[in-house]
């Protein structure tokens, strides 16, 4: 039995890890990288066609946005999840591929023009139709035999709709071990969602440490907060942007905008209107709905019992064609507008950004974690101007952010969700963090909490019968000097992949039947001939 680190490693996205156990191969998640890279994360080293199993703690990209490109390299196993979290990647996913076909357009046209050359996406919307017929949607507390010697179960974390960590009970011959990935464990106190629940037992944990450098603080009412900030702006004439994650973060925005417009809290502009500016937010907002008697908590529940959908009201407009986003920018009257993507890396918040970062009577307001790199963090930090479009924008706005409000636990929420466990892991793996904090709160359970922790890098490998270390990982951080860099194509990763999917099927073939052999062996020869010459 062995886990091996392959993503989120000292960073915060690109969750992977790869469990060996039973004669099957399994992951836990395969997700997107966002923002930039500090270590190279080790690829999956194995094939995509020798994959079992997946098991996906939740529907954000950087949990679950590779698995197209898993299926497109040729895996066909079982993805497992929540019923919700296979709801939101349906959309999710299908809107990643739509990203992906995008900008290879765009990067083609531009390479046309110059010369350059073809830019080919990760995968396209056929490989997320594709993994979407993978899925297997499961019930939170239900314990499912995956296969023999396999058990899993799923439970409400609190961190999205139809987020969960995931106990994994392995059996191989006489050892016994259990396996518990938080995923990304919530902040308590949350509207909407349930409380992060806790599990009794674990030999192994893996555990997420985003803010396990930091307290969110006291508890903010965040409709007096939002309420104050809406007022003075929509005073100054101006408009409210909100870069908000499509899927959680703007469903939470809506319920608190519900609250104000209901008891009218902002004075003069009590029907203030309110836009959602993304098809991925529209279509997340309606399965929110569609799950909410297994996923929403009893305050919550208690409003839809009453009749009251809560996070719809009246000036609710839902904004899906481009035509329909463009118009909100020429529209003076003051405004709410929310807008994916939650760290400003791309979308219509762009857009919405371009029209209002230099007006002195506007407000972008920040209501999540924005990465080391990307364009909400610099705006957050106090940047005087930012490259939008290709055009330099000043930043006269005024920016805000929202204390406290956070789908991710705090260090003190980490630690009680941990302490939960009634007797000490044999170890704790710590990962989901920036490089310096993984460490920090791996040296904070050992030191303060007598927790036998460690924060892998990518590629680190334990064995979990012996409880050692059979790879120590990657601590080479990447060289960023750009100059020095010589990019390689994208076009030649993708001939390298088939490549070796060659060789796989070449090493599968052993016991074909001596004609299929030979025709393998003429069109392989024949394909080398016509490219060596």
């Amino acid at each position: 039995m062995k886990i091996t680190f392959l993503g989120a490693a000292h960073e915060v996205t690109g969750s992977c890890h790869m469990l060996e156990a039973c004669g099957k191969i399994m992951l836990i998640d395969y997700g997107m990288e966002q923002g930039p890279d500090y270590y190279k994360n080790r690829d999956i080293p194995v094939a995509a066609t020798d994959i079992d199993y997946v098991f996906l703690t939740h529907a954000h990209i950087d949990h679950s946005g590779l698995l197209p490109l898993l299926y497109k390299q040729g895996f066909r196993g079982v993805i497992f999840s929540t019923r919700a979290t296979k709801d939101l990647c349906e959309v999710m996913l299908r809107d990643s591929a739509h990203i992906q076909m995008f900008e290879a357009e765009w990067r083609n046209r531009k390479a046309k023009r110059s010369g350059g050359e073809e830019y080919v996406p990760l995968y396209d919307m056929a490989a997320a139709d594709g993994t979407m017929k993978l899925f297997c949607g499961c019930s939170y507390g239900e314990i499912l035999r995956v296969t023999e010697g396999i058990s899993i179960r799923f439970t409400d974390v609190g961190h999205l709709l139809g987020s969960s960590c995931i106990e994994i009970w392995l059996k191989e011959e006489e050892q016994e071990r259990k396996v518990v990935f938080s995923g990304d464990i919530g902040n308590r106190n949350q509207p909407i969602l349930k409380e992060p629940l806790k599990v009794a037992e674990a030999d192994y944990v893996v555990m997420e440490s985003t803010y396990g450098d930091r307290c969110h603080g006291e508890q903010v009412n965040y409709v007096e907060a939002l309420t104050q900030i809406l007022q003075d702006t929509f005073d100054r004439g101006g408009n409210v942007v909100i870069p908000s994650f499509a899927v959680g973060r703007t469903q939470e925005m809506l319920y608190f905008l519900r609250e104000i417009k209901e008891k009218q809290l902002v004075k003069g502009h009590e029907n203030f209107p309110v836009y959602v500016d993304s098809p991925l937010a529209v279509q997340a907002t309606t399965i929110f709905n569609k799950n909410m008697y297994e996923c929403f908590d009893e305050e919550t529940l208690a409003l839809v019992k009453k009749g009251i959908n809560p996070i719809a009201f009246p000036g609710l407009n839902l904004s899906i064609t481009s035509d329909e986003s463009k118009a909100i920018n020429f529209d003076d009257e003051p405004k709410v507008i929310l807008s994916a993507s939650g760290m400003c890396e791309a979308g219509r918040i762009r857009h919405h950004l371009k029209h209002n970062l230099w007006r002195e009577d506007s407000t972008v307001l920040f209501v999540g974690y924005q990465a080391v790199g990307t364009l909400g963090r610099a705006i957050v930090e106090g940047a005087s101007q930012v490259k939008l479009f290709g055009e330099t924008v000043e930043i006269r706005a005024r920016i805000e952010r929202l204390k406290g409000i956070s789908g991710h636990a705090d260090k003190e929420g980490l630690i009680s969700w941990l302490q939960g466990f009634e007797k000490k892991p044999a170890r704790v793996f710590v990962v989901h963090g920036e490089d310096t904090v993984c460490d920090q709160f791996a040296a904070c359970l050992e030191e303060s909490y007598g927790y036998n922790a460690r924060a892998p890098y990518s590629g680190g490998c334990y064995d979990l019968i012996t409880n050692t270390h059979v790879a120590e990982g990657n601590k080479v951080r990447i060289e960023k000097d750009k100059k020095l860099a010589k990019p390689v194509s994208n076009v030649y990763y993708r001939l390298v992949e088939i490549g070796k999917r060659v060789a796989r099927l070449i090493e599968k073939s052993s016991g074909w039947a001596n004609k299929d052999l030979a025709k393998l062996a003429d069109q392989l020869q024949a394909l080398c001939e016509k490219w060596e010459k």
